[in-house]
């Protein structure tokens, strides 16, 4: 199965701990589609949600295309996201509970469908984001030293 990434969410692994995955289809326009084919998307302040038995993304940026008829679509329109009704449900019970939430990972085709990875996740307090911050540094400097360690 190819798949082509078109947008990532960076901030999404350093603001939260990433509990488990999912993968779910989304309800586009032509425009949107035609944007997203050009590469242009952003998830930066993207949510999703299970509302009334139906799950939907919130927040995610897709420009309008620039030679869409009428000026295309709205950019932050909210998107309906397709899912299997038992993950709805399960996520609707999940994120019931207090402090998880519904994030996009990354958007991407797969076999020229628009896909979205979402992650339940938990928010960091601002001490474990330093901690990863240590962490990823001392991963760096490790490797490094390796690296000169095995040149000479």
């Amino acid at each position: 199965m190819a798949t082509k990434t078109i947008s990532t969410n960076r901030r999404a692994r350093f603001d939260y701990t990433i509990l488990d995955t999912y993968e779910a289809g989304l309800v586009l326009l032509g425009s949107e589609v035609k944007s997203l084919r050009a590469g242009r998307a952003g998830l930066g302040d993207a949510y999703a949600i299970v509302k009334d038995g139906e799950a939907w993304l919130v927040g995610a940026h897709i420009p309008p295309y620039g030679f869409a008829r009428d000026g295309g679509h709205d950019p932050h329109r909210t998107r309906k996201l397709l899912m299997h009704r038992y993950e709805i449900d399960r996520l609707g019970s999940t994120l019931a509970e207090k402090g998880l939430t519904l994030i996009p990972l990354r958007l991407y085709f797969k076999d020229g469908r628009v896909k979205v990875e979402l992650g339940l996740a938990k928010g960091k307090a601002r001490y474990d984001k330093r901690e990863t911050l240590k962490r990823r540094q001392a991963d760096r400097e490790m490797e490094r030293a390796m690296r000169h360690r095995s040149i000479d």
